[in-house]
């Protein structure tokens, strides 16, 4: 009778998890009480086991009948555990062309994901602290950003994923609050799902994949700044997934950039980031890229759209048809790291565009940069998990290549960039970053610049 006593305490307690299991969905407090009386009951139970495995040496079915139910308990125990904590994914992965901490929420099963990242360096300003008009350049600590990402999986097909950003440590001075995208996607087959909000536009390299830790430098390519400006987002929707193995593409109509904001420098301006945007005029951007091998990537994009937004340039309303084209190339094998990217930028109406705002906007813009690092722990000490990567990168653009019949080019728009650090991770999701950078215009003085910090991401 003893015996049988004590097997049935389990069961009851077994059957206290298993009426406790059905109901919980909410992560309220009435369920966190729940399960810490079962892990209370649950110690209850291992010490009774203790005591009847002394009992029982003599009877080993009755024994193993009560592991059995010992473990049926503990399941249960880690299901509730589950059920009110936040869904965490193996690793980090990229999905759908987002980085690794944005992808979290498609590795979840259901409900809540957070991500995020931040980074922060120091820049010394080593030589020509004066450019051509005398203006100084100082030195200067900054926390660059600090992002957080929100996702939400509603089921297996319906699933909600956002970036917030923090600037500069403030909302005063230069910092900024911005939500970088926010988007609801339709997971409808993998060679065609459904993304409509506010989208991150596929170009380049660094345009979605932005996280500090897998970009070398402390300082994103000025080729992916200047010609392709990241972080460059607008709400549009359209269509992603896999053709074919290794073949993904990104098709999306997105309202246009603003003509009106184009200057010497470039388009980055006109980004009009989600707010209030002027939608007039809509743009189509497609992506294409191809995985053949896991080490090798091969892709290009394109967008093509009017960006006048109905708007008068000079007294007449001007299309300003806009064209981008970029393509790119990735390969990494026996911690050789490989990367290189060309863009382009081709420009109506920029004559109407220039007379209209004041300064020379150019109908040709164009950049390009080859870049090359090693991890020499790969083959020093390929098992310590750490990684350390000299690298080297040239950069060429010019946001003034040719601009209109009776305008003179700005010169200091056409530079040269050369740059090369070491990247350090002690782990996969941390990095430090020490780069020196090397400036040159043809018609300006541009400091040279040493920087140093880092980054995480989660």
């Amino acid at each position: 009778m003893k015996r049988s006593n004590r097997i049935g305490a389990p069961a009851f307690l077994l059957a206290a998890a298993m009426i406790a299991v059905g109901p919980v969905q909410a992560q309220d407090k009435a369920t966190r009480q729940k399960v810490e009386e079962l892990e209370q009951r649950q110690e209850k139970v291992d010490r009774e086991l203790r005591e009847l495995r002394e009992e029982m040496k003599k009877d080993e079915g009755q024994e193993q009948e009560v592991e059995r139910r010992q473990g049926i308990l503990t399941e249960e125990l880690r299901r509730l555990r589950d059920a009110i904590s936040l869904p965490e994914t193996k690793e980090l992965k990229s999905a759908y062309g987002l980085g690794p901490a944005a992808s979290k929420v498609y590795g979840v099963e259901r409900g809540l994901s957070i991500g995020g990242y931040g980074e922060a360096n120091f820049r010394n300003v080593v030589s020509d602290r004066r450019d051509k008009s005398g203006k100084e350049t100082k030195d200067e600590f900054d926390f660059l950003r600090l992002v957080m990402y929100l996702g939400y999986k509603f089921n297996d097909w319906i699933v909600f994923n956002s970036e917030t950003e923090f600037e500069h440590a403030t909302t005063g001075r230069s910092g900024s609050v911005s939500v970088e995208f926010a988007t609801l996607d339709f997971l409808l087959h993998p060679m065609a799902n459904v993304r409509g909000g506010l989208l991150l536009v596929p170009m380049g390299f660094l345009n979605e994949m932005h996280e500090p830790a897998f970009f070398h430098g402390n300082v994103r390519p000025p080729v992916e700044q200047s010609i392709i400006p990241s972080t460059w987002r607008a709400n549009g929707f359209g269509l992603f997934g896999e053709l074919a193995p290794g073949l993904q593409y990104r098709t999306y109509g997105i309202v246009s950039l603003d003509a009106k904001k184009f200057s010497s420098s470039g388009i980055r301006s006109g980004r009009q980031n989600g707010g209030n945007e002027l939608a007039d005029d809509w743009s189509w951007v497609a992506r294409l890229d191809y995985s053949p091998i896991d080490e090798l990537l091969v892709g290009g994009s394109a967008l093509l759209g009017d960006s006048g937004q109905g708007q008068e340039f000079a007294g007449e309303e001007q299309a300003v048809f806009t064209q981008m084209y970029e393509a790119h190339a990735q390969f990494k094998m026996h911690g050789v790291e490989l990367r290189a990217l060309g863009a382009v930028i081709d420009l109506d109406d920029a004559r109407h565009v220039s007379d209209d705002v004041g300064k020379r906007v150019a109908d040709t813009m164009l950049g390009w940069y080859g870049e090359i690092a090693y991890d020499v722990l790969s083959v020093a000490a390929p098992d310590s998990g750490h990684y350390l990567a000299p690298w080297f990168r040239y950069s060429r653009f010019d946001t003034q290549n040719s601009v209109p019949a009776g305008l003179t080019a700005d010169d200091a728009q056409d530079r040269e960039v050369v740059e090369l650090g070491l990247s350090y991770k002690p782990i996969p999701q941390v990095v430090l970053k020490v780069d020196y950078r090397i400036q040159d215009a043809e018609a300006d003085t541009l400091p040279d610049e040493l920087r140093i910090g880092g980054g995480f991401v989660f």
